[in-house]
Formats: C-alpha cells, structure tokens, sequence
C-alpha cells in the first residue's frame, strides 16, 4: 500500500513517551531509591501546558506500568483531545521478550488504557526503537493482530535502527490479511550519516535552526517529521540515576529544558497526532 503525496499542509507530529525519569533501557534502579520520588505527572503537566499554549494535540505513547501507578493521567491527557497509544508494559526491549510476552504486554496495556479512558490504542512505539524486521518479524504480525494501525519503532540510524532504512511512512506487509503503516522518526540526512535532531539527545544538542531546517525539507518533500519527547526532558531538576557522564547525557542532557526550542517548532509548523497523520496520508488499496 503506497502513500500518497499530501496536497495540502503537510501536517507533521509531536510524540511523547509517557514513561517517568528512571524508565531507562537496561537500567534497574533499587526500589527503594524510586519509592516516592516518581515525577512523570508533574512532567507530563509541563508537557500538557506548553502544547495547550501552542494549540497542538500530539500523540502519547502510554507505558502501561505508569498508567497503573498514576491512573488520572492517561485519562487527563485524554481529556485534553490527545491520542493515547502503547509503549508497551515493562519498558523491557522488545528483543528480550519473547512473542508471548511482547503480546501479553500490549493487551495488557490496552486493556488498561480502554478502561481507564473507554478507548483502545492503535498506534505502538517500542521501548528505544527495540523493533526490526530482521530481529523481530514476529513483532508486526503481533501489532496487526491485535488491531494495531501503525508502528513508530523503526528509527533510519546506525547502532540502534537501520541507517539505510525509509525516512518516509511505509506500508508493512504482515502474515495475516491486513499490515500496519510504519511512521519513522525525523532524522538529518548528511553525507556522513543521519543525525537523530527528531529528539532525544540530538534534539537537545543540534542548534534550533539546524532541526528547523530539517522540518523544512520534510515538508518540501511532502513528508511529515515525527519529533519525539520524554517527560523528563522539560523537567530538568528532576532526580538522575547516576550512569556515566556519556549515557547520562543521552539519557537526561544537560540541566536545562527542551520546551523552548520545542515550543518554537511547534510556533512554527502545523502538528497533528499520529493517527491523523496516517488517515490523512493513506490511500485507499
């Protein structure tokens, strides 16, 4: 199924990933060092205020771990017209699970989020973009399943995606009748290699005019950039596990906030959740 080039506005999207300050991939702090000290309301409140000041709905991927710890917020984002999707249970990889674990995961997150807000998810993202079609087929075939329209785990950059993959949204063909549509992040291409300025620490270091710069050229292409941000990304005075100067900076950046050079992008071009963003492109097979 081919996507269809938008003649209108290209719309584009903001993304956030719902989990709280110590939801780090391969990283199991001591309980009692977290035991009272989650943030993710607080943060994902800051979230909220600066998307209402900008007139944009986005999309949040919804751990469902943090949706039972904190059962106001998925249905308090909801109320303020965003979409919900999954991040999945755990937080593990979805590498280190196995076909089973990585369904019983989604249903149980999706079943959380229906009964905590009366809608089911149908958009997934996997914990640090776990998801491959070389490593986890089995993974889509699983998504389409369950009822899932679209997936944004497969990131175009080396060491933890493929660097030769699609920038654009594509369609995944899967074992069942039906596929799911694929929504990559937003990446810099240069000729030594794509930059992650979609989010993350690439978001947090590349100067403001450079990400500007490559909305722009998605939209010239008639593409739609995918930006993506964690809670603890606006909260800079939060607590930090302690993981080394390289990956604490990845993980946390330096003790500042991204909600300026967010809320200038924001300003800047027109933003829609992912869900709208697949309707508003697919064509009819």
């Amino acid at each position: 199924m081919p996507i269809e080039r938008h003649s209108g506005i290209i719309a584009h999207a903001i993304t956030v990933d719902v989990e709280d300050w110590y939801h780090v991939c391969g990283y199991v702090p001591a309980q009692e060092r977290i035991r009272h000290q989650e943030r993710v309301e607080q943060a994902v409140g800051l979230v909220l205020e600066l998307l209402q000041t900008c007139g944009v709905r986005g999309t949040f991927f919804m751990l469902g771990s943090v949706a039972q710890q904190h059962p106001d917020l998925a249905p308090r984002i909801a109320a303020d017209g965003h979409e919900l999707a999954s991040h999945g249970w755990s937080h593990r990889l979805v590498t280190g699970l196995s076909a089973e674990e990585f369904r019983a995961e989604l249903v149980r997150t999706a079943d959380l989020l229906e009964q905590q807000t009366g809608r089911r998810p149908f958009g997934f993202r996997a914990p640090r973009w776990s998801l491959s079609r070389e490593t986890t087929p089995w993974a889509f075939d699983i998504l389409a399943e369950q009822g899932y329209r679209y997936d944004s785990s497969l990131t175009p950059l080396a060491a933890i995606g493929n660097p030769r993959g699609p920038r654009n949204p594509h369609w995944i063909a899967t074992s069942s009748c039906s596929g799911i549509w694929e929504l990559p992040p937003l990446v810099t291409s240069t000729p030594f290699g794509n930059l992650p300025t979609g989010g993350g620490w690439g978001f947090r270091f590349f100067p403001n005019w450079f990400i500007r710069h490559t909305v722009q050229a998605y939209q010239h292409q008639g593409l739609p950039g995918v930006l993506f941000v964690h809670p603890r990304e606006v909260d800079p005075h939060g607590p930090r596990l302690d993981l080394g100067l390289f990956r604490g900076f990845v993980a946390y950046g330096c003790r500042t906030s991204a909600a300026h050079r967010l809320t200038a992008l924001l300003r800047g071009f027109a933003f829609k959740p992912l869900g709208e963003v697949v309707e508003a492109w697919q064509t009819v097979s």
